[in-house]
């Protein structure tokens, strides 16, 4: 198994003022690293344990030969209730989260328990523990308020101590019977060496074509999905916004400009306009939460709701957050955002200006 990272899907290969670090956050071994301004990992450090991936709101990372969508599916057929981290889960359970959470909850007829006490990925495991427990405590927040179900913890006993990793035991013996093994193939050899190099990613046209695209991560799928079987609470709840970590209700105060940039942005389209592009809508239910459209409004106009409403859970709806006038400039043609005055386009009046003064100095 190994970790793959697809980059057109990453939140900061989309912008350079993204300030998401999610995935370094919860590395035990801290073999992720930014450069320039993207993530990049050495292979043979990763211990696999998925806690990246369970953390990426785009699923830009994921581990070869497994699917978390897919192990949902297993555990739901097979009727499986209890989950052992590092038993029922090639890599660490942290890589299931809030989302996956959830959805496992409400579709299982069984309740869920947790055992993260077995939980020995590599480097420093209390870090998984912790975000795994989070996760936890976040689903059953959620899960409180619109259904009777909960998700078990067996009792969890932290240690100050940093696990090692199986291959990290005895690093020098390992080291030399790989090699020793990978000699008689140079192809294996080759490949050893490869692992061993810092694996960056950069952007070519195929991935800045493909970052335009608006995508809908496997885990929103699956959980709208549930959501649309299960029955409505009677009463809808409001939710702190702090105490959700994958989406978010949003408005837009008046110092907007329509300047476009966080619809045109968004990774999902949870963002959007118009044909005239005269509108900014929103859609709950397509939200990341991954920041990305407030760290790049330069008027920070784009702001939080104080509260979630769990309505948009079973009645998503896509709301205006702010409508404009356009208009079509007298001196150029192009359409504008018009907020008054002299119907020009901005670039109009500012070459306008620039005249102006020009002319003031030749004058002179």
């Amino acid at each position: 198994m190994q970790l793959e990272f697809v980059v057109s899907s990453c939140i900061r290969a989309t912008s350079r003022l993204s300030q998401c670090t999610k995935c370094l956050d919860i590395c035990p071994v801290n073999t992720i690293e930014i450069v320039n301004n993207i993530p990049a990992f050495t292979p043979s450090e990763c211990t696999t344990c998925g806690g990246c991936v369970g953390v990426c709101p785009t699923e830009a990372f994921s581990l070869s030969d497994f699917s978390s969508i897919e192990f949902i599916f297993k555990v739901l057929e097979e009727g499986i209730s209890e989950l052992v981290c590092q038993q029922d889960l090639y890599p660490c359970l942290s890589t299931l989260n809030v989302e996956h959470l959830i959805s496992l909850a409400l579709a299982n007829s069984k309740p869920i328990i947790i055992d993260v006490n077995s939980c020995h990925c590599g480097g420093d495991s209390n870090k998984l523990r912790a975000k795994l427990l989070d996760n936890i405590k976040e689903a059953n927040f959620v899960l409180e308020s619109i259904s009777d179900k909960q998700i078990e913890i067996k009792a969890v006993e932290f240690k100050d101590e940093r696990v090692k990793h199986e291959s990290r035991e005895t690093p020098n013996r390992r080291l030399f019977l790989s090699l020793r093994g990978a000699a008689k193939s140079k192809k294996a050899f080759d490949e050893l060496v490869v692992a061993d190099r810092l694996k960056e990613f950069g952007l070519d046209i195929s991935a800045i074509n493909s970052i335009k695209e608006k995508k809908i991560p496997d885990k929103r799928k699956l959980l709208f999905s549930i959501l649309k079987r299960q029955p409505k609470p009677k009463i809808y709840e409001m939710l702190a916004i702090e105490d959700i970590s994958f989406t978010s209700q949003k408005f837009i105060n008046s110092s907007c400009t329509n300047c476009q940039i966080c619809y045109r942005i968004c990774p999902t389209g949870a963002l959007s306009s118009n044909s005239k592009f005269s509108i900014i809508h929103f859609d709950a239910m397509m939200c990341l939460k991954c920041h990305l459209c407030h760290d790049v409004c330069e008027l920070d106009s784009i702001q939080l709701q104080r509260a979630f409403n769990t309505k948009e859970f079973f009645e998503p709806t896509q709301k205006i957050l702010a409508s404009f006038d356009i208009k079509r400039c007298n001196e150029c043609g192009n359409y504008f955002t018009y907020k008054g005055g002299v119907i020009e386009c901005p670039r109009c009046q500012i070459e306008e200006a620039e005249a102006i003064e020009l002319h003031k100095k030749l004058t002179r």
